[in-house]
């Protein structure tokens, strides 16, 4: 960790060095009189890009910034975005967590970091995103499908996390401090950045550090069986945390050309009473001996991203240009059992280590191209994208084979100024996906009786198999801006190509102590959706409504059958991979009304159905389906001496009791949870010092979360968590 610090200090100063000339370190012993030079302070000149955005474009989408996140900062970047509604997180402990939008996930909904796609492991509930959130600036949230911009996966939605703005012509930085009282959590992110008149680099590098998150209970059942808990300890869930970021360049008239450099490591543990061991045979002692030991079964995952943006105009024409390359490698490590007809003891001449569980090791490469240009009322965009990735795998446990992917697009784009009112949107795509899996076989032989002979054979889990798929989608929308009042409407279709996990998965996922079977016979899944909006904005009141409709004639699930396996464990149950027609839909609805310039009140609410038209499970809704809920708001900003921008705020929120389930689901009891947060940026000469404090779940309410990963096994959420950070900015004029 020193050594990794102190890298990055020679590094930055490497760079700064660069930026400024040699003359500013030189020593004049002249006795010359030196011009006096007074600098201006820097003037800032702010647009609600946001709000402009919403009334020039279709689709439904949510801006937030830094601020907001360090207002209502989580475990994660999704967690600390759980507060818009219709956003939601599938979660895994206090860290880990990926998105849901109205009730989509996994690779139904992409994830854009600096305008490259995140391709990680995404397909696995206990896969989170490895995104570090202290370096994020501005996302944008789109609601609805998003094929056209984005290509496959975009079904569901985008979080689009825009690159952070272009440093001042400063040296100077920030300084990020975290706490949180329930998992013990101590977290810093150190900014450096610096600019000349064209050249300019900002870099980041954060660290977090925690013990095993509490609930409010002491004891959990986990399939029947009682777990009590040591101090309401989840035993080992403890992690570690180091992000680097870079990102330098050129920035001119004529070009500008960023590069992006990251690399996000994470170390975090699994629940040890449930992940692929019994219960009974954990080693509570040993476990309970400390709260931020990292035992086994724990993961380790690191993700390397670097890419080139570049932008320059050619007459009436913005060209940008991406090339993008990233590496996600993933390993889940977990004590030797044998299951099935492994051998009991672990052979010492095999090919990964005895306490490998798993190993996923990706890489991506990427190239994007488009053009912008003016054409009398219509500003069209037309570009193209192409992706390659291969995944390999290793490790003694077998559920998704090897496989390489290649994924291209073009799409056109036309947005229509008829006035200042009214704006027209047309968009169409082509897609074209080949994938390519690898045959596995076991590395350990089963008996397998034919005509009444039993033989010992290497069973194979995974055949070579090559399927290829395209698609064209359109998108067609309209905006109508009348003074305090704003309307919308898109409709669209979307599409995505099944993934390696539902065309050839062939075993046991230990996490949910069920058998996985892919679907070689699945087609690219579609959608169509019409996305209402309507917004009202006037002094003290805002209103938003964003209905939606949604109709799959082929949505990819994962089906429960009545079968059990026989060789790879005690009988686990089989789920196929399968699909069906399924229709949904929902709204979500926000407003805010201020009673005094410093007083107001919000309520955000949201609403999803879902059902399968066909299918074995007709009838029923989708797996993790988000339940209604109600978040109400009280925030105060009032006017305090030395206090700049200070608030109170109180959210109460009701979620519903969801019945509406799928088996092997269950219900999930309605809950009542309170927060609290209060902060302010303390004046402190040119830079504002920015403290934020919250009180998550004040009143320590044991409750579940339908859409947590833990949900199946009754795990309530974790207890009273007060979180303080503080933001120490500072800036040194050249």
């Amino acid at each position: 960790m020193k050594n990794a610090l102190s890298m990055y200090w020679k590094y930055c100063f490497l760079l700064l060095s660069l930026l400024i000339p040699a003359e500013a370190f030189s020593q004049n012993k002249s006795s010359e009189k030196k011009p006096e030079i007074k600098e201006l302070d820097e003037v800032l000149v702010r647009g609600n890009s946001g709000e402009k955005r919403k009334k020039e474009e279709s689709l439904n989408i949510e801006t937030v910034n830094s601020s907001f996140i360090q207002r209502n900062l989580g475990g994660s970047l999704m967690q600390s975005l759980q507060k818009l509604p219709g956003v939601k997180t599938i979660s895994i402990g206090s860290g880990g967590s990926k998105p849901l939008i109205r009730g989509l996930s996994f690779n139904q909904v992409i994830v854009v970091e600096n305008g490259l796609k995140h391709e990680g492991q995404q397909w696995g509930a206990d896969h989170g995103l490895e995104i570090d959130q202290y370096a994020v600036n501005r996302v944008e949230i789109i609601k609805g499908p998003s094929s056209f911009i984005y290509g496959s996966d975009a079904v569901g939605g985008a979080i689009n996390i825009k690159p952070l703005p272009l440093p001042s012509q400063n040296f100077g930085g920030s300084v990020d401090l975290t706490g949180k009282s329930n998992n013990a959590l101590f977290g810093s992110s150190i900014n450096l950045f610096g600019r000349n008149e064209n050249w300019f680099f900002d870099s980041r590098v954060t660290t977090m550090d925690y013990g095993d998150y509490r609930v409010p209970t002491d004891v959990v059942h986990v399939y029947s069986y009682a777990v009590p808990l040591y101090k309401n300890h989840l035993r080992n869930t403890a992690g570690r945390e180091l992000d680097f970021h870079l990102s330098t360049g050129y920035s001119g008239e004529k070009l500008k050309s960023v590069f992006y450099f990251s690399n996000v490591h994470t170390k975090s543990g699994f629940f040890a009473n449930a992940h692929g061991l019994e219960p009974r045979n954990v080693d509570l002692e040993l476990h309970d001996k400390s709260n931020r030991d990292i035992l086994m079964p724990y993961q380790q995952v690191n993700h390397l991203k670097i890419s080139n943006t570049t932008s320059f105009p050619l007459g009436n024409h913005a060209f940008e240009t991406q090339i993008g390359f990233q590496n996600n490698f993933r390993r889940e490590w977990s004590h030797y059992v044998n299951h099935g007809y492994m051998p009991p003891i672990y052979p010492e001449d095999m090919y990964a280590p005895k306490d490998l569980e798993r190993q996923y090791d990706k890489n991506v490469w990427s190239f994007s191209a488009k053009d912008e240009f003016r054409l009398n009322r219509h500003l069209i965009t037309v570009g193209t994208n192409i992706v390659g990735q291969e995944n390999a795998i290793g490790g003694w446990s077998f559920l998704i084979p090897a496989f390489a992917q290649f994924n291209a697009g073009l799409f056109a784009y036309d947005k229509m100024e008829l006035n200042e009112k009214w704006f027209l949107h047309g968009a169409i795509r082509y897609d074209y996906g080949k994938i390519k899996m690898k045959s596995y076989y076991d590395w350990f032989q089963s008996p397998v009786t034919e005509n009444n002979q039993t033989e010992l054979e290497y069973l194979q889990r995974s055949q070579d198999l090559t399927k290829t798929f395209n698609s064209f989608t359109w998108s067609a929308g309209i905006n109508y801006n009348l003074g305090n009042l704003l309307l919308k409407a898109n409709l669209g279709s979307s599409f995505r190509m099944p993934i390696a996990k539902e065309l050839a998965s062939n075993g046991v996922n230990y996490h949910y102590f069920r058998f996985e079977k892919g679907n070689p016979n699945l087609d690219a899944e579609r959608s169509y959706q019409l996305d209402l909006g309507v917004e009202w904005n006037q002094q003290n009141w805002s209103f938003q409504l964003t209905p939606f409709v949604n109709y799959f004639p082929n949505f990819i699930y994962l089906n429960p059958t009545s079968a059990h396996d026989i060789y790879y464990g005690a009988g686990n149950q089989v789920f196929e991979y399968e699909q069906s027609k399924v229709f949904r839909y929902g709204a979500e609805l926000q407003t805010r009304y201020y009673f005094l310039k410093s007083l107001s009140a919000e309520i955000g609410a949201e609403y999803l159905y879902s059902e399968q038209k066909s299918g074995s499970k007709k009838g029923y809704t989708l797996p993790f389906s988000p339940p209604p809920s109600v978040l109400f708001g009280l925030n105060y900003e009032p006017q305090i001496l030395f206090l700049k921008n200070p608030y109170f705020s109180v959210d109460y929120r009701f979620t519903a009791q969801q019945s509406n389930i799928v088996p092997p689901e269950k219900k999930t009891a309605e809950s009542h949870v309170f927060n609290l947060a209060f902060g302010s940026k303390v004046k402190t000469g040119k830079q504002d010092i920015s403290i934020n404090i919250q009180i998550q779940n004040l009143f320590n309410t044991k409750y579940l979360n339908h859409t947590s990963f833990y949900r199946l096994i009754e795990l309530p959420e974790a207890g009273r968590n007060i979180i303080v950070s503080m933001k120490i900015p500072f800036l040194i004029s050249r």
